[in-house]
């Protein structure tokens, strides 16, 4: 029984370390839509989640460091990065408000369905104070999904206009 607790554990400290690394990259991807982004609501939803980002990454490292780990250390001992990690520095290419917040909707998804496979380990390895965590970062992460629902033809609008389609 040791044994497979042991194995829990490292799943566990893999999959918190890619949640880490991702935050970091989110937070990449937001500078860069903050720096292109003109309208006021929109810029001020950014703002907020990159508050809420960064409190995301804490957390990740605060829970890396509670198995006696830091992200670096992780990294060094053969953390993945992988795409999960890549694919939202991918999604920064300088496109239109429409690219930038279809590509920011995929990145909330992707960030949810991180969370809540993370969750799962941690509950399996018996780490219900990163359960919680990750359960509470996937409301967070559901809201700023449905600010980029509810704003869609706002989107369009902007990106059109950014063309020089609409003016």
């Amino acid at each position: 029984m040791g044994q497979l607790r042991e194995e829990l554990v490292k799943e566990l400290v893999k999959h918190i370390d890619e949640a880490h690394s991702m935050e970091q990259n989110v937070l990449r991807m937001l500078d860069g839509m903050i720096a292109t982004t003109d309208d006021l609501e929109i810029l001020d939803a950014l703002e907020h989640h990159k508050l809420q980002t960064r409190g995301h990454a804490d957390r990740m490292a605060q829970r890396l460091e509670a198995h006696d780990l830091s992200p670096s250390a992780v990294r060094q001992l053969g953390g993945v990065l992988g795409a999960l990690a890549k694919m939202p520095l991918d999604f920064v290419r300088g496109d239109n408000a429409g690219r930038n917040a279809r590509d920011a909707y995929a990145t909330e998804h992707l960030e949810i369905a991180s969370y809540e496979l993370l969750r799962r380990v941690a509950q399996r390895a018996g780490d219900e104070e990163t359960a919680t965590a990750a359960l509470e970062i996937i409301e967070e992460e559901r809201a700023m999904a449905l600010i980029i629902e509810q704003n869609w033809d706002k989107f369009a609008e902007l990106s059109l206009q950014e063309e020089g389609v609409i003016v």
